[in-house]
């Protein structure tokens, strides 16, 4: 871990007005960051504006601060021209521009532009950037950004940012999880945040619809390479059969990943005319590297990339000989 830097400090101590952004299709630790750094802001007396290209995920919802989020870009514009410059924006958990969706542009348009990311394929790209990919989570870097303000943490930016860590972690399952990761997390809940209410709200909240779809992805079940390679895969007809919707895969592939003799999950989703592909591993694979032969990235243990054109079967084949090659290097 490194500090705060000093120029991010500065850049957040001396203006009035801030965007902040994450990625398209955002998770728990794009959200939480979101609505924690959200939160601590505003508690500096700051006139935040919270962006996303889509509504808030179901799942989500709970967390204070997503009932202000906006999805309309031109109140984006809006308020940078009102701010007058007295602004910065914020790029929050995403590994590239690109990741931020077709507002990208006019986000990183906002000067100074920081990024505050842990992805390992990250590339500095804005005019401030703070990227730590040995972390656990973004938001666990929030927490830490917090401190170096001088900030107390409140009991809505606690929620937020325990929400962000127990998610990217897999509930402290991965490796990325340190001492400061545990840390954190038991000084959120000595502020309040209590892990039995978050569990039920993160992983006992299932729909009817959910548990349907969920039977019928694990019959798409496929192993290769000794069982070291487990492939999953949802359909847009399994989603209208089963009156669910693509949020609420959310974890599903942490299942095939659970196989003792798995060391790489793959979920192939289809969206349109794009595959939308996660992977997850365990033991020495980097399915990282492998995300980036495919245009996409992420951590060590969680990547993920996208494929236009090509239908499910042609990505998997595309990719099963990239996993075993890299599977055939591992320690």
């Amino acid at each position: 871990m490194r500090p705060v830097p000093e120029d991010l400090l500065a850049a957040i101590r001396s203006r009035s007005c801030a965007v902040l952004a994450t990625h398209v299709n955002p998770d728990g630790d794009a959200l939480g960051s979101l609505f924690g750094l959200a939160d601590i802001l505003r508690g500096m007396g700051r006139n935040v504006l919270c962006f996303l290209e889509d509504p808030v995920p179901r799942l989500y919802r709970f967390l204070p601060g997503s009932e202000r989020v906006v999805t309309d870009i031109d109140q984006v514009r809006r308020f940078a021209e009102k701010a007058a410059g007295d602004i910065l924006s914020v790029s929050l958990d995403c590994g590239d521009q690109q990741r931020l969706g077709g507002s990208g542009r006019i986000l990183a348009a906002i000067h100074p532009f920081a990024v505050i990311d842990h992805h390992r394929g990250n590339n500095g790209f804005g005019d401030l950037a703070w990227i730590e990919p040995d972390r656990s989570s973004t938001g666990e870097m929030i927490f830490d950004l917090a401190r170096a303000l001088g900030r107390e943490i409140t009991p809505d930016c606690a929620t937020c940012l325990y929400t962000a860590i127990v998610t990217d972690t897999g509930s402290f399952r991965y490796d990325s999880t340190s001492s400061h990761t545990f840390a954190v997390a038991g000084e959120l809940v000595a502020l309040g945040v209590r892990p039995d209410v978050m569990a039920d709200r993160l992983f006992d909240n299932y729909s009817v619809g959910r548990l349907r779809l969920l039977q019928r992805v694990l019959a798409t079940l496929e192993l290769y390479d000794n069982n070291r390679i487990a492939v999953i895969r949802v359909t847009e007809e399994m989603l209208r059969a089963t009156g669910a919707t693509m949020e609420d895969t959310e974890n599903f592939i942490n299942l095939p990943r659970a196989v003792h003799t798995v060391q790489v999950a793959v979920f192939l989703k289809e969206k349109g005319e794009i595959v939308s592909v996660s992977l997850r591993a365990k033991g020495g694979c980097d399915v990282s590297r492998v995300a980036a032969r495919f245009g996409g990235g992420g951590h060590r243990n969680a990547s993920g990339f996208r494929v236009p054109g090509h239908g499910l079967d042609a990505v998997r084949d595309m990719l099963i000989p990239v996993l075993e090659k890299e599977l055939g290097q591992s320690p």
